[in-house]
């Protein structure tokens, strides 16, 4: 639930900047009923599969292109082998005022055209451990959506998963971006607080991650490709 107090932005490093209470209420729910939309199919949301055999504690479902360890694709392969949904033009907008917002610069969105999303979906006791978003073949920030329950999120450095990091508490309508020096830092999600979120945002429970990238690969090409 957003604090009744307003926080301020702040910077964690240099590009990754934390806004919170960005989106308004009306957002979120329009978002939690896109999500919900998207879990439905064409491919649905499920638990990623890694390559050793373990499994995500989060499920996840994609736009613009299917992300699996470690790659993107236009077609789901590892679930049901169709296309996933498109990206909607709405969702790109949103990515680029939330660049604007958060670095205070009206030109910081020039050329921003994010093309793909992961949508993830955390119940109480669900994990992310450190990792580097790096399977895009784009420098372009990262824009991280929060929606329900409060997550401590580390944000730590390009070099290493171990320290030095800075964590940070995530509410319910935050936006977080990491791009610049930062784009290739290694983050991750601890610990979920259950019961936190509003249930005013149509999530009754649970936490909603919502990622926007540029893969910086081609906008059409053969299924499979990426």
């Amino acid at each position: 639930m957003n604090a009744l107090i307003p926080r301020p932005p702040m910077e964690i490093a240099p590009g990754a900047v934390h806004v919170p209470g960005w989106l308004s209420l009306d957002q979120q729910r329009e978002l939690v009923v896109a999500c919900r939309e998207w879990a439905t199919g064409p491919v649905p949301i499920r638990y990623t599969r890694l390559p050793r055999g373990g499994v995500m504690s989060v499920r996840t479902v994609c736009v613009g292109w299917h992300w699996q360890p470690y790659r993107y694709s236009r077609t789901a392969d590892d679930v049901n082998g169709r296309r996933v949904a498109a990206f909607p033009g709405w969702l790109a907008g949103l990515g680029r005022r939330a660049l604007v917002e958060a670095y205070g610069d009206p030109a910081a969105c020039d050329g921003y055209a994010p093309d793909t999303a992961l949508i993830n979906f955390y119940d109480g006791e669900s994990r992310m451990g450190m990792h580097q978003d790096k399977d895009e073949r784009s420098g372009a920030p990262v824009v991280s959506l929060t929606i329900g329950d409060s997550c401590l999120f580390r944000f730590g450095n390009t070099e290493t998963r171990a320290k030095p990091y800075t964590d940070v508490e995530l509410a319910s309508g935050d936006l977080f971006v990491f791009g610049g020096p930062s784009r290739f830092a290694y983050h991750g999600v601890p610990k979920v607080y259950p019961g936190t979120g509003d249930p005013a945002t149509g999530l009754a429970s649970g936490r909603l991650n919502i990622t926007m990238r540029v893969t910086g690969l081609p906008s059409e090409g053969p299924p499979g490709e990426g």
